[in-house]
């Protein structure tokens, strides 16, 4: 019997196996670039679970001939990789070169990383990390700069099915014992992860030997259909309603949608993105400090994560919603973004320009301004040309 997980036994073994990610493994991309040259190179594969980058990885070196070494952040420690520098070494005095691969590297301190940097340098290793979180944040910018960022997307749903039709195959499934529609619905409780679309089904099998229904796969994957898309026409319409609910100051219907995205599986961070934007657009001078509450619940959101962050987006949504609006700033921003299109060079006048030597104090550079609050040149602030412009007269 075979105690591997069914996304274990599913994981392809070479590139054209790969199901998604065509701008990085397609013939001429990246990725397949580096397998035809036999050439790999530190890479930081930044994606969501599921999307394929251990499996790169893995592909990565079996392709190229190199040995893989595999840690997880998570579980490992400064020991754990003075060991592996061990072996590289030695690998490389036998003329090998070896592939380090960091799951969930950013788990790891800047002192933890900083230790990879001289091996990266001296040919040591080829450093492959893969992380879910942004990695200008997250991974110190030396290693950065020493790698080539690669973004993964979620696996489209025709993918998920692709992958889920291997799998049913691979296990003898008939179409009569996984219909069509399970198969879908498989794919669309997914949110784009290949191991979760074949978790779901594993455990489909094992909770009936009959025809898996629709409702044993709703069952297996212990949640509701949310009929909520991220990348589709859902994602894009509950975000608008979730927008103009707040604009309308309608606290019922934001708090509603807020709901269903966040239990639909939306990324909080996004939602708290959102409301800072909106805090300035859309609420502005009525209530200047809705910007600071918003920053506030974006960082909350970074610090304590789902679900205890939830407090924190429904406290600020409902006092968005609530507090008065003005788009003065937003108005005045556009006007200012016109006038600095229409006249990018006009000279900034004199008496306001920075004056550092003497040439420029006799050219009457900064000539008569005074360090005093409230101060006006005769010449004003803005170009000659626009000296009478006024970009929040009509904003008002």
């Amino acid at each position: 019997m075979n105690f591997k997980p069914l996304a274990d036994r599913m994981r392809p073994q070479k590139l054209s196996d790969v199901a998604g990610q065509h701008h990085l493994v397609d013939n001429g991309k990246i990725i397949h670039q580096i397998i035809s040259t036999k050439q790999p190179t530190s890479l930081i594969l930044w994606g969501p679970p599921g999307s394929g980058k251990t499996t790169l990885a893995r592909i990565i070196a079996q392709e190229t001939n190199v040995e893989f070494i595999e840690i997880s952040a998570v579980t490992s420690g400064k020991s754990d990789i003075t060991k592996v520098i061990v072996q590289a070494k030695e690998n490389q005095n036998l003329g090998l070169r070896t592939i380090l691969f960091v799951d969930e590297i950013h788990r790891f301190s800047k002192s933890q990383q900083d230790a990879f940097l001289p091996h990266v340098e001296q040919g040591t290793i080829i450093l492959i990390g893969a992380t879910t979180e942004n990695p200008s944040f997250e991974v110190i910018n030396p290693l950065l700069s020493r790698s080539r960022v690669l973004v993964l997307d979620p696996l489209a749903k025709n993918d998920i099915i692709t992958i889920i039709k291997a799998a049913a195959k691979a296990e003898k499934l008939t179409s009569k014992r996984l219909p069509a529609t399970s198969i879908d619905l498989l794919a669309e409780l997914s949110g784009g992860d290949a191991r979760v679309a074949l978790g779901n089904l594993e455990l489909a099998m094992q909770l009936t030997k009959n025809q898996i229904t629709p409702e044993i796969i709703t069952t297996a994957a212990q949640k509701k259909l949310p009929g909520y898309d991220k990348k589709g026409d859902d994602h894009y319409n509950v975000i608008s309603a979730f927008i103009k609910s707040m604009r309308g100051s309608d606290p019922n219907a934001i708090l509603y949608y807020l709901a269903r995205m966040l239990n639909a599986g939306e990324d909080p961070k996004f939602i708290a993105r959102r409301m800072i934007i909106f805090a300035s657009e859309d609420v502005g001078l009525a209530a200047s400090a809705a910007l600071n509450l918003a920053v506030s619940t974006f960082q909350a959101v970074e610090r304590i994560g789902m679900p205890e962050c939830k407090y924190a987006l429904f406290h600020c949504a409902t006092i968005l919603a609530k507090t008065h609006k003005s788009r003065v700033i937003a108005e005045a921003m556009n006007k200012a973004d016109m006038a600095a299109n229409q006249y990018p060079n006009l000279p900034v006048p004199l008496q306001i320009r920075n004056a550092p030597t003497k040439l420029m104090k006799d050219l009457g550079y900064n000539k008569n301004y005074k360090w005093q609050a409230g101060f006006k040149p005769k010449s004003g602030f803005l170009p000659t040309k626009i000296s009478n412009l006024d970009f929040f007269d009509e904003a008002n």
